[in-house]
């Protein structure tokens, strides 16, 4: 069993997983983490590394080791990092979440950590086992993603529900699990480690909010860094496609338009 990652690497998506990241969901997710200054981190899947360098600047007594499979995102990280005078903050390193190799370091984190990682691969639960292999008797596992069911627009645009319902098909249909969100606790149950805290991080606003720019345009590029996918596996017309977006753009521009959506978080003890 394989997945393809459908939102593409180009130059566009990187800006817009850079703003996600930045505007709307890091200082919220750091929040969740309630790290105490001094703990050693894994995170698992650290894509552009920003989260990875929040949670390094709030352990100055710590480490933080981002691990990245893919690398192109390796390489913007490192970019990223360089451009903000961190290259030295935390310790980003090539791997797979799904072959973790840790060498002599498996059982001496404090914190093991993923985002939007467990949705994108073919075998989560095996990547949950890893994390709970890497960190100390007592030590956290932290799993944040996506069930893409909860998404809800409002006043909705003609035609964006069933183009988003295509678009989670086409995810699924890729070999990807858009909803692996609400398995949080399951799969930390089933990796053997006592689940001990869910909840959900809102990630959503309306007209009038400084970041509802931005947020709207998040979930368009999910979209439509998709579109190619969704409409080779026929779920969508090109032309209604095109008209479905032209239609969000426009609601984007509402003053009464409101987005909602939630990132599903759970956390774990290993025992």
């Amino acid at each position: 069993m394989t997945s393809t990652y459908i939102h593409g690497t180009d130059d566009d998506e990187q800006r817009r997983l850079s703003l996600m990241n930045d505007v709307l969901l890091n200082s919220a997710m750091l929040r969740e983490m309630n790290l105490r200054g001094d703990e050693r981190i894994l995170d698992l899947g650290s894509g552009l590394g920003q989260f990875t360098r929040m949670m390094a600047r709030s352990v100055p007594q710590g480490h933080v080791v981002g691990i990245e499979y893919s690398d192109e995102q390796l390489s913007a990280a490192k970019r990223l990092a360089a451009n903000d005078g961190e290259s030295s903050l935390v310790e980003l390193r090539s791997g797979d979440a799904l072959n973790l190799d840790l060498r002599d370091e498996w059982g001496t984190y404090d914190v093991a950590h993923t985002r939007f990682l467990l949705e994108h691969i073919p075998d989560p639960l095996r990547a949950v086992k890893s994390m709970v292999r890497a960190v100390k008797p007592g030590g956290r596992i932290v799993l944040a993603d996506d069930d893409h069911a909860v998404l809800r627009v409002w006043p909705e645009p003609p035609g964006w529900m069933s183009l988003w319902d295509a678009y989670m098909l086409a995810y699924d249909r890729a070999g990807n699990d858009p909803h692996v969100g609400r398995r949080l606790v399951q799969l930390l149950h089933e990796a053997g480690a006592q689940p001990v805290r869910n909840t959900w991080v809102f990630f959503g606003g309306c007209a009038g909010m400084e970041t509802f720019p931005i947020l709207a345009a998040n979930m368009a590029g999910v979209v439509r860094t998709a579109r190619d996918t969704i409409i080779a596996q026929r779920l969508f017309d090109a032309d209604a496609f095109d008209r479905v977006m032209a239609d969000y753009r426009e609601w984007s521009q509402r003053p009464d338009a409101a987005l909602w959506f939630s990132v599903a978080w759970a956390e774990g003890i290993k025992r």
